[in-house]
C-alpha cells in the first residue's frame, strides 16, 4: 500500500481504531500554528500530524543545515531547503490530506498580529529567549483569542523528569524545566528537546479536546 492508494476515509478509520468518534472529530477539525521549525517546532508538527490534526500553519524563515540534523525532524535530503517546505513534504508523507499553510518569513513584532490573530492555538518554538518573549508577549497583548503553548528550558542532558507543562495564565502554557537554556557550555540533545516538544504537542491536543488543565 502506498501513499497514493490510501484514501482519506482509510486514514480516518485507522484513527478511529484508537480514538472515539468525538475525539477524532475534535482533532481532525482542529488547527494550530507552529512558529519556529527547529528541534521543538518540527517535532511538534510531526506529532500533531500523526495525531490527525486537520490544519497546521508553519512559520519559519530558515533553511535546513547539517547542524540541525542532531535534533530536528529533517534528514540529509532536505539540506539547503526552506524548513517550511521541507517539513511540509515530511508531513504530507504521513497525511497527504493535511491542510498545511506555510509562511516562509521572519517574524517581527509588527507582523505578529496579522500572522496569528486568527489562530486559536500557537506553539512558540523559537531558539532565542528574547525572541520567545517578544512573540509570547505580543500575541497575548494583541491576539485576544489565541492560546500560546511555549517551550522554555529544554537544553542540556539533565533529567527529562524536570520537564513539565505549567498553566501560567488563562492563555499561556509553559513547557520545559523553565531554566535550562542554550549557552556556550550547554548542549542540545535530541531526546530532551523532543520530550519538551511532546509536552507542547500534548497540550495542543488537550486544548482541542476541551481540556484546559495540563
Amino acid at each position: 500500500m502506498t501513499e497514493r492508494t490510501v484514501s482519506r476515509e482509510q486514514l480516518k478509520q485507522a484513527l478511529l481504531e484508537r480514538y472515539t468518534l468525538e475525539m477524532y472529530e475534535r482533532i481532525s477539525n482542529g488547527s494550530a500554528a507552529v512558529a519556529g521549525l527547529g528541534g521543538l517546532g518540527s517535532h511538534i508538527a510531526l506529532m500533531l500530524t500523526r495525531a490527525g490534526i486537520g490544519e497546521l500553519v508553519l512559520v519559519d524563515f530558515d533553511r535546513v543545515e547539517l547542524t540541525n540534523l542532531n535534533r530536528q525532524a529533517y534528514n540529509i535530503s532536505h539540506l539547503g531547503q526552506p524548513k517550511t517546505k521541507a517539513l511540509e513534504k515530511i508531513l504530507r508523507e504521513i497525511n497527504p490530506y493535511l491542510n498545511v499553510k506555510v509562511r516562509n518569513e521572519y517574524v517581527t513584532e509588527e507582523k505578529i498580529e496579522g500572522m496569528f490573530r486568527d489562530c486559536r492555538i500557537l506553539c512558540e518554538a523559537f531558539d532565542k529567549p528574547e525572541e520567545k518573549a517578544m512573540l509570547v508577549n505580543t500575541v497575548l497583548e494583541r491576539c485576544p483569542e489565541t492560546v500560546v503553548v511555549s517551550g522554555v528550558g529544554m537544553a542540556g542532558c539533565g533529567s527529562a523528569n524536570t520537564i513539565e507543562t505549567k498553566w501560567k495564565m488563562k492563555r499561556l502554557y509553559l513547557c520545559g524545566d523553565g531554566e535550562t537554556e542554550l549557552d556556550h557550555e550547554t548542549c542540545l540533545m535530541s531526546s530532551r528537546v523532543m520530550v519538551c516538544a511532546a509536552h507542547q504537542a500534548n497540550m495542543v491536543l488537550r486544548l482541542l479536546l476541551g481540556e484546559a488543565e495540563p
